[in-house]
């Protein structure tokens, strides 16, 4: 086996040493050169070299040094020099050291006995340790607390030596001596610590009969005291009791070390409410006192591990969890609204939203960083809450509306959704959100929000004030028509005429100006033209919003404009008597689709209207003339319909999702039920008494009981060589987050003893080992475990190959086993998740790295096949299941998931069945990372198929 590694320095290759030089600085009289030298030396020793000549001049020059630096660098240089031979027997020049070492500990300097202590707890050699013993145990009476401890240290190391009872035979009962009168904290925390390993039962002892001064004891003590306790309560399950009161003790000690500790101390030992309770609220005090971020971080991990198994107890809790929220960390405040969220009941809803209402009022101030990111994630928690407790929209729906306009589009995206659903789930709020609505309209400025809106406007607008209010104020909006003046367009042909690529410069000039009344205006850099300034209606400017959005180009808004419109006017017919007042209101908005097409068709803007948007326009214009009940039907009931079915839809997979969760059985039908109020006392405390309870339930509902996986181990078992071979090999992968461990067994199938085995690995991808090959010698046959760290540092499908290579004394040159290539999925990192269809189309636009796969199938059905990738992939589907029934002979769904590592996968499959049956398309892969694009592309080509 190689030797364990206790040193290890960073060297500089490009700088080597001579060994000549070395030792004539050695020899020298000059202490800075001769540390200098040591220095090298060492550095030299760590990186391979052997330097045999250096040791007799290090013993006649080095070891009479007095200076300290010296000494500590001596002391490194034994460390790692080679003290046996081939055969493991000591060399006969270490002799020449004890001496030295010996007078060390007797060194009237306290510095110079305490390095060497340590330095004793690095040997495991007992040649040289045993003449030592009796200086070291002197040291232990000394009056310095330095030497103590590392005394003490030492004489732990010395007796967990293979030879060290013989060595010291009453070791622990001189450190129980030690413990019982040392004050020094980290002396005592040493003695503790040494009958904590080498004397259990004393160590327990000790702490049963000072329990009542636990409480008392130096930080360094407890952390031992409360490893012990967990190490006692895993063997001896009945022994719970005595030991939790001390935990519950040390939760009001001074370190916050210790009663983080104690808080998850208390959580592994117990499941009695009493002890989550007290745990949680350490956790929460935490949170609340500590100012470091990583360590906010850490706190809410172990408080989402407590949702995740005792939600019932956190919902008590949730206010001290949102205080978090004044960090002015994003992680930490997304994280707490996350934990937050899924504990929301009808008792604190009330309070939570109150709460998130202050925080978003805060983000008005300017006194966070990055407001608007924090303002969205607030604006999302207080949707997922108002659509869960109806109730409260009305609380919100109006104080969300005010950042309709907000400069961070995706917060003002999140509010108009929120809205749209809340307009549609709660019926009595309708009147006052599309006056609200139709109120701050004019402050909307980005394109996808005034879509959304114009949408909730065209379909919740229903008494004639509503409907006309609503064709105002589109019109307010737009502004004077036509959208540009003859003289534009004349001076906009001229100069597309002259410079063919003038176009887009005299496009780029034209924007939004700002009047001396503070008003917007449009002009042209042209003509020097402004449109006449918005009018005063209902006491609110209109800005003319709508105007400076069609104005960039944005065809697709001028089909909603019109889309809008027609169903205003639709709707107009059916609740206004007056023909006079529907006739106008159709004439106008011809008017503004005749002047959208035109502006569509204008050489002022950069490029024509798209045809999809053309179509529509056109398709509202024929409507006016020709409109029948079918057609209305379409246009007024038909759209919104869709809406509910898939809100209803969003519902139900959310209620599913939660009944799956609550499926998980934890007891049986037949189970003896466990009176908890009947249950003798016999003197236990409440948690004693709680404890006892779970006991019982997780006693009669078989969780004591392990599970039997060895049939899953098996899978997980991979061949790498031949069973003819004459060494057989075989691996069992264990896959964490970050590496991968594989335990490989190596038989030796021959008769004859093999030398110097050794494994030699490499790595393809991001795979890195984290060990250098061993040298084994295997008997005839047997069989030797080999382990193998492999730290992961990307989602990347990698492999693992390599060889084994041996001696045998009847070959001289060494032979090669060729083994199997070992290949890690990548389905052991990612993991299925949910996003909203905005932030996947976001990602799906922002990502750079895409992989294509061609469809190449013999499942014949496009359903079939769509779930057939979802299992090979481990994705989750994001696309509604209503979207994908029927037979329509094609089919689009969006796949995602997440690694652990963070990173996002996206999916598309667009498949479309041909005529002869069989199934034809692309599945699309876009990831922020190649690596992951290129392994799921792999992936899915492996799979695909199917059938197999």
């Amino acid at each position: 086996m190689e030797k364990s590694c206790t040193l290890l320095i960073h060297f500089d290759k490009g700088t080597p040493a001579i060994a000549n030089e070395i030792k004539e600085a050695l020899e020298g009289n000059d202490v800075p050169a001769k540390i200098d030298a040591m220095k090298k030396a060492v550095m030299l020793l760590l990186n391979g070299e052997t330097l045999p000549q250096l040791f007799i001049t290090i013993v006649r020059y080095v070891l009479p040094s007095e200076d300290h630096t010296v000494q500590k660098l001596l002391l490194l240089y034994l460390e790692i020099i080679e003290k046996t031979d081939l055969k493991g027997r000591i060399l006969p020049e270490m002799i020449l050291i004890c001496q030295n070492l010996r007078n060390n500990l007797q060194h009237p300097n306290e510095y110079i006995r305490g390095v060497t202590l340590r330095f004793l707890c690095r040997l495991n050699e007992a040649e040289i340790i045993e003449p030592l013993i009796p200086s070291v145990l002197q040291n232990l009476e000394h009056g310095h607390p330095f030497i103590r401890r590392n005394a003490i240290l030492a004489v732990m190391s010395i007796y967990k030596l293979p030879q060290g009872e013989q060595l010291l035979v009453d070791a622990p009962e001189m450190i129980e001596k030690v413990l019982s009168t040392e004050q020094d904290p980290s002396a005592k925390r040493n003695a503790f610590l040494m009958l904590f390993n080498c004397a259990h039962d004393r160590a327990i002892n000790y702490l049963l009969t000072h329990v009542d001064r636990v409480s008392e004891w130096g930080e360094l003590l407890q952390m031992v005291v409360l490893e012990l306790i967990r190490k006692v309560c895993r063997t001896n399950r009945g022994e719970k009791g005595k030991y939790i009161k001390i935990i519950i003790s040390l939760l009001n000690a001074p370190s916050t070390a210790v009663i983080y500790e104690c808080a998850g101390t208390l959580v592994s030992l117990s499941s009695a409410p009493t002890a989550i309770r007290a745990a949680a609220n350490t956790y929460c005090q935490l949170l609340l006192s500590q100012s470091d971020n990583n360590v906010k971080l850490i706190v809410l991990d172990r408080l989402n591990e407590l949702k995740s198994s005792h939600s019932d107890i956190m919902v008590d809790l949730i206010m001290d969890v949102l205080r978090a929220l004044s960090s002015p960390n994003l992680d930490i405040q997304r994280k707490t609204l996350d934990i937050v969220l899924e504990l929301v009941t009808p008792r604190n809803i009330n309070e939570v939203v109150l709460l998130l209402k202050k925080e978003v009022m805060k983000t008005q101030t300017g006194e966070l960083e990055k407001n608007g990111e924090y303002r969205q994630m607030l604006i999302q928690a207080i949707h997922s809450c108002a659509i869960k407790f109806p109730e409260v929209a009305s609380t919100v729906v109006h104080l969300m509306m005010d950042f309709l306009g907000d400069s961070t589009v995706a917060s003002a995206i999140d509010v108009i959704v929120f809205v749209r659903e809340i307009i549609e789930t709660n019926p009595k709020l309708r009147m006052s959100i599309i006056t609200r609505l139709l109120d701050t309209f004019y402050q909307i400025r980005a394109a996808r929000v005034c879509s959304c809106a114009l949408w909730i406007i065209g379909e919740y607008c229903l008494s004639p004030s509503e409907v006309e209010s609503g064709i105002a104020t589109i019109k307010q909006c737009l502004g004077e028509l036509p959208f540009y003046s003859v003289s534009e367009e004349a001076e906009a042909i001229d100069a597309s005429k002259k410079t063919p690529q003038s176009n887009s410069i005299t496009v780029s000039s034209r924007r939004p100006a700002i009047l001396a009344d503070g008003t917007y205006a449009t002009q042209s850099a042209a003509s020097e033209t402004a449109f006449s300034p918005p009018t005063i209606v209902q006491g609110s400017l209109t800005s003319g919003n709508l105007r400076s959005l069609l104005l960039t180009g944005d065809f697709f808004l001028s089909a909603v404009v019109a889309c809008t419109l027609t169903k205003l006017v639709l709707r107009l017919e059916e609740v206004q008597p007056s023909k006079v007042e529907v006739n106008k209101a159709t004439t106008q908005a011809l008017l503004i689709f005749v002047s959208l097409l035109q502006l569509g068709q204008s050489p002022v803007l950069p490029h024509p209207i798209d045809n999809d948007s053309y179509d529509r326009i056109v398709l509202c214009i024929r409507l006016f003339c020709n409109t029948g009940d079918e057609i209305r039907k379409i246009w007024l009931q038909s759209c919104r319909q869709s809406f509910v079915k898939m809100l209803s839809e969003k519902q139900l997979q959310e209620t599913e999702e939660l009944k799956a969760k609550a499926q998980v059985s934890h007891a049986q039908p037949d189970d003896l039920i466990d009176f908890y109020h009947l249950k003798s006392r016999k003197g236990m405390s409440q948690l004693e008494l709680e404890d006892e309870v779970q006991d019982d339930l997780k006693r009669a509902t078989g969780e004591f009981v392990k599970d039997a996986d060895d049939a899953n181990k098996l899978n997980r078992i991979l061949q790498l060589t031949g069973f003819s071979d004459p060494v057989y090999a075989e691996a069992y992968v264990t896959v964490h987050h970050y590496d991968i461990v594989l335990d490989i067994t190596v038989v030796n199938r021959t008769r004859e003893t093999l030398q110097n085995l050794c494994l030699e690995l490499a790595t393809m991808g991001d795979l890195k080992l984290m060990e250098r090959p061993q040298n084994y010698t295997v008997a005839p046959e047997s069989s030797k475990q080999i382990k193998v760290n492999i730290k992961v540092s990307s989602t990347e499908t990698g492999v693992i190959f390599g060889n084994i290579v041996y001696e045998t004394s009847n070959v001289l040159e060494r032979t090669v086993v060729v083994l199997n290539d070992i290949h890690i999925d990548i389905m052991d990192y990612i993991s299925p998740a949910v996003c909203m269809d905005t932030a996947f189309r976001t990602m799906w636009a922002e990502f750079e790295w895409e992989n294509k796969v061609a469809v190449n199938t013999v499942i014949k059905n496009e359903k079939e096949f769509l779930d057939h990738i979802i299992k090979s992939t481990n994705m989750k589907c994001l696309t509604a299941p209503s979207a994908l029934d029927g037979e329509c002979g094609f089919l689009a769904a969006n796949l995602y998931a997440k690694s652990v590592f963070g990173e996002d996968a996206l999916v598309n499959v667009s498949i479309e069945k041909q005529a002869d049956g069989k199934l034809s398309g692309y599945i699309r892969i876009r990831s922020k990372t190649q690596g992951i694009a290129l392994s799921l592309g792999d992936k899915i080509a492996l799979k695909q198929k199917g059938g197999s």
